[in-house]
């Protein structure tokens, strides 16, 4: 069996609204899931972030 590895992925929260550079929101999710990771011996081998697009606004986006 191969070793468990993580992807994470970041979105905006609505309530950053729309700001200029990375939310805080994502620096804090960021932030959050690789302690998690670093403490549960999870390599993350890639992050997908979608600044600046929040679950009301994506629609058509990908």
């Amino acid at each position: 069996m191969s070793a468990a590895r993580a992807a994470l992925y970041l979105r905006l929260s609505k309530e950053d609204g729309d700001r200029d550079g990375a939310s805080q929101s994502i620096r804090n999710q960021r932030d959050f899931l690789l302690d998690y990771c670093g403490k549960n011996s999870l390599p993350v081998v890639e992050i997908y972030a979608d600044d600046g697009y929040t679950g009301t606004n994506f629609a058509g986006v990908r």
